[in-house]
This record gives structure tokens, sequence and C-alpha cells, in this order.
């Protein structure tokens, strides 16, 4: 009889507590985003990129990277040449882009600045 009110208590207790599930996510909830304060900080960093790189290439007189995706090292093998001197580039993919408008690149390169 004992045993019989033991397994029904417990059976209760099971049935009471039923199986743990795994909480529910938290949902994620978004801050509102000025997308003009955004692309105030883009601008920003990029005068700050494009500064710190005019500055370096002056100092080193050769030009180390491209003009296109400021900041990243170039490729000796990957250069158009322009107004006859070389410009060098990171990728493929930067060359039809400078080609679009070449002048708005060449104030980076320090082989136009002599």
């Amino acid at each position: 009889m004992k045993i019989s009110i033991m397994l029904l208590v417990l059976a209760g207790i099971v049935a009471v507590s039923g199986c743990k599930k795994n909480p529910e996510p938290t949902p994620v909830t978004q801050t509102p985003v000025d997308t003009g304060q955004m692309a105030e900080a883009a601008k920003d960093a990029t005068a700050d990129a494009q500064a710190k790189i005019e500055t370096t290439v002056a100092a080193a007189g050769e030009q180390t990277t491209c003009p296109v995706m400021v900041g990243r090292a170039i490729d000796k093998n990957l250069f158009v040449e322009y107004k006859g001197k070389k410009v060098y580039f990171c990728c493929k993919g930067c060359i039809p882009e400078f080609n679009k408008d070449p002048e708005k690149y060449v104030k980076l390169l320090p082989q136009f600045q002599q």
C-alpha cells in the first residue's frame, strides 16, 4: 500500500512538473538606426583612412596601397599604365573602377605627386 501511494505521489509530481522545455529564445529588439549619422561616420572614417594613406605614401615615395580599396596592399602583377606611369591594384576588380574615373584616384598616388 505504501508503495502504491509513493508511486501515485511520484506520478503526480512528474505530471505536474512535466518535461523541462528549453526556454523560448528572447526576441531580439532592434534599436532604430539613424542612417544619416551612420553615413557621416563612414565619411569621417574614410577621410581619416585616406589622410593616413596620403601621409604614408608621401613619406615612402612609392605606391604600396591600392588607390581603389584604400589601405589594401598592392599586387605588383596587377597594374595599368596611366599617363605613362604604372598604377598598381590589390585585385582585378579594382582596375575597371579606376578606369571609370582615374583622376579621382591619382591624387592618392605618389607617382603622380612628383
